[in-house]
């Protein structure tokens, strides 16, 4: 019995659009509890509901009906101002495509969040610094996105993501783009960064093989409902 504790609550939660006449219920009724210090995967096939779920733990989307509590405040509750700062302070987000600034430096890059979180400039070197030198590109700092292999990218788009010191690290296909060995590489890092750091990470895949070796937990989605919810390993 784990003794770890609960950082995410999601409460019945749904999610539904309209397309004219249409009501799309892209995530219906899903109930997940995720412990601090999880590597948990979200696995299922391309519109199952993985990614609309994520969303709405990141605070980039909110529940049509249901809750999303975390460490007990319900994010559907929280204003835009508070939501904002939930996902500049508590939440990191790795995506598919890397998202790099392609005129900056790969140390411009990293650095962004900082200073849109107005952390003091004399603060903001050492972190840079810190977060290159954890995904091993410390040597790289000064090149733009178009001189980094998209291996490197991904990396760089890791650091910029872990420089906030961020509770839950979401990764959302983070190897998507990449060849099965540089897929691993990341892989590799983002159980080394929740055993080194203790860092919540719920990583959105369709990869089982990739979900089985790397995460703690698999929970399974499927036309936008929880089908399997794995125990801890």
């Amino acid at each position: 019995m784990s003794t770890a504790p609960m950082l995410i609550q999601a409460e019945s939660v749904s999610r539904e659009y309209r397309l004219g006449e249409t009501v799309i219920r892209a995530v219906d009724a899903v109930s997940l509890r995720i412990e601090q210090g999880e590597f948990l995967a979200l696995l299922g096939s391309s519109g199952s509901g993985k990614s609309t779920l994520l969303s709405m733990m990141a605070g980039l989307d909110r529940p049509t009906s249901g809750a999303i509590r975390v460490r007990e405040r319900n994010l559907a509750e929280l204003e835009a101002d508070e939501l904002a700062r939930y996902r500049r302070e508590t939440v990191g987000m790795v995506f598919q495509s890397f998202n790099l600034l392609p005129r900056m430096t790969l140390e411009e890059n990293v650095e962004l969040p900082l200073r849109l979180a107005e952390v003091d400039r004399s603060d903001r070197q050492s972190r840079v610094a810190e977060a290159l030198e954890r995904v091993g590109l410390a040597a790289r700092r000064q090149h733009r996105p178009s001189e980094l292999s998209g291996g490197e990218q991904q990396r760089g788009a890791l650091a910029r993501a872990l420089v906030n010191r961020p509770a839950i690290l979401f990764a959302d296909e983070p190897t998507g783009n990449l060849d099965s060995v540089n897929g691993e590489q990341i892989l590799l890092l983002l159980r080394e960064i929740q055993h080194s750091l203790g860092m919540t990470i719920i990583m959105v895949t369709h990869e089982r093989p990739l979900a089985e070796r790397f995460a703690n937990r698999i929970a399974q989605l499927s036309d936008g409902r929880l089908v399997s919810d794995g125990a801890q390993r």
